[in-house]
């Protein structure tokens, strides 16, 4: 596979603002700013701005092993970074496959002594999964910096779990909240109705068509009229009063929007959206232009009547400083991830008290819960642990002063070619030492970052591929007309060779060297056909 150049493919503002040129352009621009001083006080004065360059070699290997060092120990941060999010991916589905496949549909009730519905074991399994996929959508959450559960892609799934340590909400107050909640800041209020209208005016992205297509006229008729009914008491309802992950989505025309597969529930609270990236503006792909921004702002500011007060301005939304330089988000903590686990394991223990899993099966169920700890651990890390300060800033400094006194030591041999040079030294060297500070903490919304929802996206799809499986038994696909399990060797189907009872297969004492024959005869027919002569 040949890679194509992204510097040529697809070019776009967007992937210019993914470069680090707009956080190191002030300092290229101040080095060459020194180059072309030194040089013209070199050229037309008497004064030679010159010295010696016997260190200039030795100085700049060693800062270029250093940043070399400093770049390679980002990308392997990064790299890491990818490692734990495919982990967290076959973690996820591993449990989704114990939950699926080796927990058993068929069981009997202890308390009432009979068979337990297929429907009530479905719907058991499948919210299980459902919260698996919830833990993926939490760890991205967290390592983006947004505590809570209240989001359009993470509220869904784990909506159902209990909200107070009394199983009779009405009964309970803010000192009863579980943690889950109480961190999310959860308005015990607003839950109360949210969790009336889910009883009583339950929502589908599908309400406004026909679902039952079997059910009799009178039947859809009745419906349509409950759903049109809703739909008037839901449009009187302010927007303080209640929430719901369907609000506003009906009306928006968009070509991709993966929230749509998710369950439809009513919130206390506003849900944030799924992917919630910085505001982005002009001055975020030019940033130089900040500094006429803010010139502006001065020279009209004695004509303003009504300036805002100081408070009102939003500088809590700014992406970059005025010489471009990009503001990281600081690191929050978040306790989702655990408490999905915590239900997990807490699922397995219900499991195996009432005897429904092996002991291979359920020591693989703990494993997998067991690597999904280990790996928000190791992706907190790399969030929450940058390089030391003073290794930052001893290197940071050390290639100023570097940079600084380049054009003293080259200009006797380069004259007017010291600023190109001088320039392009300070862009190589500062860019690869800002690329090291950009990937250390790949998982913000820059280009450069790991691409946290579509690996979120990808374990949900595989998820549900893995609920849609209807664990058939083994003989209800093997012994069909489409199965040839011995080709080459034997060509004839499954449904064929077991209702040939005449054959050397089904004789007792011939059967299975019959069988081991034609087996290497099918060995020597591949291998014979698949070498390249």
């Amino acid at each position: 596979m040949v890679a194509s150049n992204p510097l040529f493919v697809g070019w776009s503002l967007k992937k210019f603002k993914a470069t680090v040129i707009n956080d190191i352009w002030p300092e290229v621009f101040f080095f060459s700013g020194v180059a072309t001083m030194v040089t013209l006080v070199s050229e037309m004065t008497r004064h030679k701005l010159s010295f010696s360059s016997a260190m200039l070699t030795v100085l700049g290997t060693v800062l270029g092993l250093v940043i070399s060092f400093r770049t390679s120990s980002a990308y392997e941060r990064y790299m890491d970074g990818r490692r734990l999010w495919t982990t967290i991916a076959i973690a996820s589905r591993n449990l989704a496959l114990l939950i699926w496949v080796h927990t058993p549909f068929d069981r009997i009730d202890k308390k009432t002594g009979q068979q337990k519905s297929h429907l009530e074991i479905t719907i058991e399994k499948k919210s299980m999964v459902n919260l698996v996929q919830a833990y993926s959508v939490a760890v991205k959450h967290l390592l983006r910096a947004e505590p809570g559960v209240y989001y359009e892609d993470l509220y869904p799934l784990v909506c159902f779990l209990p909200r107070y340590a009394t199983h009779r909400s009405e009964l309970a107050s803010e000192e009863d909240m579980l943690p889950l909640w109480k961190a999310s800041a959860m308005d015990a209020e607003k839950h109360k109705a949210a969790h009336t209208f889910t009883s009583s005016r339950p929502l589908s992205p599908d309400r406004s068509k026909d679902r039952a297509g079997s059910a009799p006229p009178a039947a859809r008729s009745s419906e349509s009229e409950n759903a049109e009914n809703a739909e008037k008491e839901l449009s009187g309802l302010s927007e303080d009063q209640i929430y719901h992950s369907l609000r506003g989505r009906l009306r928006r025309k968009k070509s991709f929007d993966p929230e749509m597969a998710l369950p439809v529930v009513y919130s206390e609270h506003p849900l944030l959206p799924a992917r919630n990236p910085p505001k982005e503006s002009l001055y975020d792909y030019l940033p130089f232009l900040r500094m006429f921004k803010m010139l502006f702002r001065k020279m009209i500011r004695p004509f303003r009547r009504h300036a805002p007060p100081p408070e009102a301005l939003p500088t809590a939304t700014a992406t970059r400083t005025l010489t471009g330089k990009k503001i990281r988000p600081e690191a929050v903590d978040s306790n989702v991830p655990l408490e999905v686990t915590l239900f997990l394991s807490s699922y397995l223990s219900w499991l195996l008290r009432n005897g429904q899993l092996q002991p291979a099966i359920a020591s693989a169920f703990t494993t997998g819960i067991a690597q999904l700890q280990d790996t928000v651990t190791n992706l907190d890390r790399i969030r929450n642990t940058p390089l030391p300060f003073a290794y930052q800033a001893h290197l940071r400094i050390s290639l100023w002063l570097y940079l600084f006194f380049l054009p003293f030591q080259v200009w006797s041999s380069f004259h007017y070619l010291t600023i190109p040079g001088t320039a392009f030294a300070s862009f190589l060297l500062l860019g690869f030492l800002e690329i090291g500070q950009e990937i250390e903490n790949p998982f913000n919304y820059d280009m450069n970052d790991l691409d946290l929802d579509s690996f979120c996206l990808s374990i949900q799809r595989e998820l549900h591929e893995i609920t849609a499986h209807t664990c058939p038994d083994p003989e209800e696909y093997i012994f069909t007309a489409w199965n040839q399990p011995f080709a080459p060797g034997d060509r004839r189907t499954a449904e064929e060779m077991m209702s040939d009872v005449s054959h050397s297969y089904h004789g007792p004492e011939t059967g299975m060297h019959s069988i081991r024959r034609t087996l290497l005869k099918g060995w020597w027919d591949v291998d014979q056909i698949t070498r390249v002569r």
